[in-house]
Formats: C-alpha cells, sequence, structure tokens
C-alpha cells in the first residue's frame, strides 16, 4: 500500500479543525495534508534533523524530540488526536508511548506494519523473514526493532486499560474488517483511555 493511501485512510479518522499532535511525523506530509484537507491544526514531533528542515519547509510545526524520551512536556487531553503512523515499531518504549498517546490527546490513532499478514506467514514458515512492501528491509538492515500483529496492539492495548475505539486494517488502499490480522499489511487502531 502506498503512504498516500494510507495517509488518506486515516485522515478520515481525524475530526475536521482537530488540533493534531504527529508523532514521528516524518516530513510532515501527513500534518499537512490534513491541515490543507481537514482544517487541522497542531505539530508535529520528529528526532531527524532532514525530517525537521522538511516539516518547516511544508509549513509544519515541529518539534524536535526523541520519542524514547517520553511526552513529558505535554499536559493530559492536550490534543485531540495524537497520531501514530508506523512509529511504534521503531521505539524502545513502546507500552509506555502507547499510554502516552491516550493520555495526551482525547484520541489516538496508530498505524504500523502488520505482521501477521498472511504473506509475512508464509515468508516464516518458509524460514525467511518477510521482505514486503509494507515491510521492505532485510532482516539485518530494517529500522523497525520489533514486529507485532494486529492482535498484538489489541492485546497490549487491553492490557494498559486503553479502549479500543475502532481497529481494522488496510491492504491496497481498502479497509479490511474480516480477518484484518490475516488479510491487512497495516494494522490500524483508533483508542482512548
Amino acid at each position: 500500500m502506498s503512504d498516500l493511501s494510507i495517509q488518506n485512510a486515516l485522515a478520515q479518522l481525524v475530526p475536521e479543525g482537530a488540533r493534531v499532535l504527529d508523532l514521528g511525523c516524518g516530513d510532515g506530509a501527513m500534518l499537512a495534508h490534513l491541515q490543507a484537507t481537514r482544517g487541522c491544526s497542531g505539530y508535529g514531533v520528529e528526532i531527524d534533523d532532514a525530517n525537521v528542515l522538511a516539516c518547516v519547509k511544508r509549513g509544519v510545526n515541529v518539534i524536535q524530540l526523541n520519542l524514547d524520551e517520553g511526552l513529558a512536556m505535554f499536559d493530559d487531553a492536550s490534543f485531540d488526536v495524537v497520531l501514530q503512523i508506523d512509529t511504534l515499531q521503531h521505539l524502545r518504549n513502546a507500552e509506555v508511548m502507547l499510554r502516552e498517546t491516550a493520555r495526551v490527546g482525547r484520541i489516538g490513532i496508530v498505524a504500523f506494519p502488520n505482521f501477521g499478514h498472511w504473506p509475512n506467514r508464509f515468508s516464516v514458515l518458509q524460514g525467511r523473514m518477510p521482505v514486503t512492501k509494507r515491510l521492505p528491509y532485510q532482516w539485518y538492515d530494517t529500522p523497525n526493532i520489533r514486529v507485532g500483529t494486529h492482535a498484538d496492539l489489541g492485546a497490549l492495548a487491553r492490557k494498559n486499560g486503553l479502549r479500543v475505539i475502532d481497529s481494522f486494517g488496510l491492504q491496497d488502499g481498502e479497509v479490511v474488517r474480516w480477518l484484518p490480522n490475516w488479510f491487512a499489511g497495516t494494522s490500524v487502531y483508533k483508542l482512548a483511555r
């Protein structure tokens, strides 16, 4: 699935005019899209110098911060929505950051590559780690610290007392609600405290 397909599908989950915090915002494309199409405002959080500069060039407010250090600078419910799109799998403190996402935002939207997708399972059955559009790296050069499945995030949310408002998968630009753990390359959760 292309980044644009994911961006468009996730943008529909964000209420118009929402105040948004985009964690691991990359070059700011998602927040710029939300500002232009949904009238949103807010901030991106990014650690990479080049991405911070790209955000500034796009007109996206950005804070340079290492997410592994937490979100202590933000009060409870400071934002309507906190986004974690393809971020959770890169963090050392994924469980803490999931709780922080729900603390800082009234709702959290988390999306990440679903390791439970059937092509990934098939690769593992063949004795190899998967390389797919959503997991494009070899096992030895991946930026991902961990992999997880759609079902794993649901279990982690429940363990941390978070309420699942909605969950589904995305595959080839389409929402997958029937067996997303098997049939979707991207897992999406909408969470709240």
